[in-house]
């Protein structure tokens, strides 16, 4: 007769999701896992796979738990300058709040696993899109109300923002200050005046 699992695999998928993303996924041994998560090696493998399932599962886990945030912050803000200051605000503050300076966990997959990994590549391939199509359309958006010149190209201008996002990510692993990351903000988001 089959055991009864004794625990919840969402739970189990969230603390997996935290230990990898502040350790990374090649520092963080099956050992680390088992103590961590705080069940044996065998229900372990039998629920999730190896180590590299168990990532991969934490990463959709946190992609499917995020990614419906920042289409809600763009479509809350009626101004499209305010939707991207109040997306970089919440980065900076989430940066100076991050004692661990673990950063943003798709940022990390992408700078450990990338190139060598063409599994977890085209997740973040998948998430990339979406992602800079969030940000695209929120420019065109600008665009389209008279908030922006119409001069203005969306695409450019979306890509442009995202990759200022993913950068604010790193820098903030480096030298989380706010006051100089502010910076860098305020200058990339004159664009859009």
């Amino acid at each position: 007769m089959p055991r009864t699992k004794q625990f919840c695999e969402e739970e189990i998928l969230n603390r997996a999701m935290e230990l990898f993303w502040e350790k990374g996924f090649h520092a963080t041994s099956m050992q680390d896992l088992v103590s961590h998560l705080g069940i044996n090696r065998a229900s372990l493998y039998d629920t999730f796979g190896g180590k590299e399932e168990l990532f991969a599962k934490a990463f959709a886990h946190y992609r499917k738990n995020t990614g419906g945030w920042l289409q809600q912050l763009f479509d809350g803000e009626p101004s499209v300058k305010m939707g991207f200051e109040k997306l970089f605000d919440k980065a900076i503050e989430e940066a100076a709040n991050d004692k661990c300076r673990k950063g943003c966990f798709v940022v990390n997959t992408t700078t450990e696993l990338i190139p060598g990994n063409e599994k977890m590549l085209q997740a973040i391939l998948d998430n990339k899109e979406t992602v800079e199509n969030l940000f695209i359309d929120h420019v065109q958006k600008g665009i389209d109300t008279g908030e922006l010149s119409p001069s203005k190209n969306a695409q450019e201008i979306g890509l442009m923002l995202f990759a200022l996002y993913n950068g604010i990510q790193v820098l903030a692993k480096v030298d989380p200050d706010p006051d100089k990351l502010q910076k860098v903000v305020n200058s990339a988001l004159s664009v859009l005046d």
